[in-house]
């Protein structure tokens, strides 16, 4: 999965959309015949009740990786905040940021695990 995220971002480089770098994305994950789902919506439970409160997980890669696809000057907290509530939400712990809008692909990716203290 980050092998398709490198080979994405090397054939585009930086600077293009969230969404082009989403669909380049997906194709390289069809064409390695790695499974996933594609803008999963992440229902809330709120007091028992199931809410469409419109979120939706870029990729859910294998019923088991959360990834968000960016393309932001640089990740901030707020970021590793959304995938951490994905992966609550999902019910998933791991989960993968990919920001490709850097020069080198290896500095856009971070890693993020559910309850994981260093």
């Amino acid at each position: 999965m980050i092998g398709a995220a490198i080979e994405v971002h090397k054939f585009l480089g930086p600077g293009l959309l969230e969404s082009a770098y989403e669909e380049c994305l997906c194709h390289e994950l069809n064409l390695r015949k790695i499974r996933f789902e594609r803008q999963l919506e992440m229902p809330v439970t709120f007091k028992g009740t199931r809410l469409n409160s419109g979120y939706r997980i870029d990729l859910l890669v294998d019923k088991l990786v959360v990834v968000e696809v960016k393309s932001v000057a640089e990740l901030v907290p707020i970021h590793e905040a959304q995938i951490l509530t994905y992966l609550r939400l999902s019910k998933c712990q791991v989960g993968l940021l990919f920001n490709f809008n850097v020069v080198v692909m290896k500095h856009g990716i971070k890693r993020v695990v559910l309850n994981f203290q260093e």
